[in-house]
This record gives C-alpha cells, sequence and structure tokens, in this order.
C-alpha cells in the first residue's frame, strides 16, 4: 500500500511539473506572438497560432515524458532533471523561433498570427517538434 501512495506522490509531483513547463510554453508562445494568444485562438479561431502553440506544448510534453521515463532512481534528481529539461526545451524553441525570424523575411510572430494559412507556420510547427526530440533524445 504504501508503494500506492508513494507512486501517487512522484505521479502529483511530475504532473504539477509538467503543468508548469505547459503553462510556461503557452507563456513563451504568446510572448513571441503579437496580441493576445488566448483571444487569437479561442476567439478569432486563429489555425495559425493554434498550431504553433499546438507544436510547442506536444513539445514540451515529449521533453517531459522522456525525462521523466528515463528517470534516475532518486526522486529529486529526477525532478531536478525534468525542470532542467523542460527549462532548456523552452529556451532551445525560442532560439529557433528567433533563428527562423532572423532567416527569413518579414517578421515570423505577425505571420504567424496571420488570418490567412501561411506555410510558415508548418515549419515553425516542425522546428518546435525537432528541437523537442533533439532534447529528448539527449536524455536518454
Amino acid at each position: 500500500m504504501s508503494d500506492i501512495v508513494n507512486g501517487l506522490g512522484r505521479a502529483g509531483a511530475y504532473g504539477a511539473l509538467g503543468l508548469v513547463l505547459l503553462v510556461l510554453g503557452i507563456f513563451l508562445v504568446d510572448m513571441l506572438t503579437p496580441g493576445k494568444l488566448g483571444r487569437q485562438i479561442w476567439q478569432e479561431r486563429n489555425r495559425n497560432a493554434a498550431l504553433v502553440l499546438s507544436s510547442a506544448l506536444l513539445g514540451i510534453g515529449g521533453i517531459v515524458f522522456t525525462s521523466i521515463w528515463t528517470t534516475y532512481e532518486d526522486f529529486g534528481k529526477g525532478l531536478a532533471s525534468t525542470a532542467v529539461f523542460g527549462l532548456l526545451g523552452l529556451v532551445m524553441m525560442a532560439v529557433a523561433f528567433f533563428v527562423i525570424d532572423l532567416v527569413t523575411p518579414g517578421r515570423l510572430g505577425a505571420t504567424l498570427v496571420e488570418v490567412e494559412p501561411h506555410p510558415a507556420v508548418w515549419v515553425t510547427a516542425s522546428c518546435n517538434i525537432a528541437v523537442s526530440a533533439v532534447i529528448s533524445a539527449s536524455i536518454a
């Protein structure tokens, strides 16, 4: 019975950390794109903004999953590594965003929230997933 209680405690801690990292991911995408992200997605139904945010959340979720899956025997060390790798993923996604913005015409943030579908959204979303895959692979 104590194993179940211990497991629930660990799952709760990892779950809370994962939620914090996901919320940070939402704030990051909101900072990188003009306007209010929530309004663009839920009120204006902007598919471009939704795809960019979704890819960032899937990427962070993948990093958190990999970090937990390959966690250390020491719970504290595993929790710390999950936090560090999750934050690294967020930073690297932001860096990748700025690099794409630098090497492409126009302002990427503004392009990503245009009403009409734009191919740059797919490039940015793919980059988010690729960055998370690289970080995830480095964990294992």
